[in-house]
């Protein structure tokens, strides 16, 4: 592995003219090219499509996306080394949770299990805390997905996961699950399994991923258009489908009667048509999103189609675009589409420098005093990490990428952050899970 100083962002203005583009069709969450994604079942008919938004409260003004990269005057220094020495090879490593009450992480994979090890080690021997794989498919884009703690995990124990289930195939469940035990005895119940929201996928593909609690305490679900390419149902402009949408609900009442409430001061509460839980609309899929811990901003990674990856800071009610927009550009017609009322992402970059956006979180640690308040992402087709200046970014100013690592590992699928903001890379290369630390 060799250390990437950073450097000035090869992205530049021309990577964006059409005749410079590469096209790489569609791309699974983590950015690995699919091959043509087939229906699901015959039940998978098309939603009704709806283009108008009337009603819909009106997006601020977006900031303009922005493609010229100045170099910093005073370029920090980062680096990755391995967050868990000694510990086994496993295949696809998709979450890490970091876990205060029990000093523990909670090592994440696609195929279905949970792993812990406690925080300070030894790693070689991770305990199993759910194996789930029996009732999960995969993979491709497929799998357990991510998993959330609860708010009040400390009291009630509870674990949140989006996943495809082999119960239901064709869809992705949001279920919670209580746990068992403390520390290095911590468990979670695959009988305690309640599902709170059962979503129709029409198409292995663009599921979406991330479960998460924002700072108020609601859950939010990224969930993706739906899959097959071009968004043929047109779900992402589709008020009565959760597909292509983020969707935020409350869960701390849950119960089998009543597996969630709407929030009171969700945005489309009013619209006729509309399903109460969207907050945001407009996506493609949305792999992986993170709340800044200072800010308490929403920012989301859309993975792109043929030409566009992006990055958007997520408000209430806002529209993103897909598919009548691909980042800035036109999709559906395309050219002479209107913009009217779509929020622009803060960054793009063309598939000159990737295929498939992974993001990542605004960093607040303390390891690399630098890269504090600094959006941090990669994309699975790069050997790259980028990061821009979260600050300027939210306020619409002039943004400017900066290259922090080029080289091994490759193929970065997620990032993850610790109790205190410090920041991990989880990638299907080498060895899995790194820590970001000063150079």
């Amino acid at each position: 592995m060799s250390a990437g100083p950073w450097r000035r962002s090869t992205l530049a203005a021309g990577l964006l003219v059409a005749a410079a583009l590469v096209a790489c069709g569609d791309s699974s969450p983590a950015g690995r090219p699919s091959p043509p994604a087939t229906p699901i079942s015959e039940e998978a008919t098309p939603s009704p499509t709806g283009t108008s938004v009337a009603g819909t409260p009106e997006p601020s003004p977006a900031p303009r996306p922005h493609t010229s990269t100045p170099a910093a005057d005073e370029e920090p220094a980062f680096a990755l080394v391995p967050a868990f020495p000694g510990l086994p090879e496993y295949e696809r490593f998709i979450d890490l949770i970091d876990v205060p009450e029990h000093d523990l992480f909670l090592i994440v994979l696609q195929k279905g299990r949970v792993l812990s090890v406690d925080r300070d080690g030894p790693y070689d021997e991770p305990r199993t805390v759910l194996d789930h794989r029996e009732a999960t498919v995969c993979c491709g884009e497929q799998g357990l997905l991510s998993i959330a703690l609860d708010p009040d995990f400390a009291a009630n124990g509870y674990v949140y996961a989006h996943y495809n289930p082999s119960a239901e195939p064709g869809r992705t469940w949001l279920s919670r699950f209580e746990t068992t035990g403390g520390g290095g005895a911590l468990v979670i119940d695959p009988e305690s399994e309640l599902v709170l929201l059962r979503v129709r996928q029409p198409f292995t593909n663009h599921n979406g991923g991330t479960v998460l609690f924002g700072p108020d305490g609601m859950l939010y679900l990224g969930l993706g258009d739906g899959g097959a390419a071009d968004d043929p149902y047109g779900h992402g402009q589709d008020f009565a489908t959760y597909l292509g949408s983020i969707i935020r609900i409350d869960v701390r009442g849950a119960s089998p009667e009543r597996p969630y409430d709407i929030p009171s001061d969700n945005p489309f509460l009013e619209d006729d048509g509309a399903l109460p839980e969207t907050w945001a609309y407009g996506l493609r899929n949305p792999w992986r999103m993170s709340f800044d811990r200072e800010t308490g901003l929403l920012w989301a990674a859309d993975v792109g189609q043929n030409r566009i990856e992006e990055i958007s800071i997520i408000e209430a009610g806002g529209n993103y675009g897909w598919n009548i927009m691909e980042g800035s550009r036109c999709f559906l017609p395309e050219t002479g589409c209107d913009r009217t009322g779509l929020v622009l992402p803060v960054w793009e970059y063309s598939h000159d420098d990737g295929c498939s956006i992974t993001g990542g979180f605004v960093y607040r640690g303390q390891a690399v005093p630098e890269l504090y308040g600094w959006y941090v992402y990669s994309d699975f087709c790069s050997d790259r990490i980028w990061a821009i200046d979260a600050e300027t970014a939210a306020t619409g100013g002039f943004v400017a990428p900066i290259v922090l690592w080029e080289g091994e590992p490759a193929l970065v699928v997620s990032f993850a952050e610790d109790r205190d903001g410090e920041l991990y890379v989880i990638s299907f290369d080498g060895e899995g899970i790194y820590r970001v630390v000063a150079r």
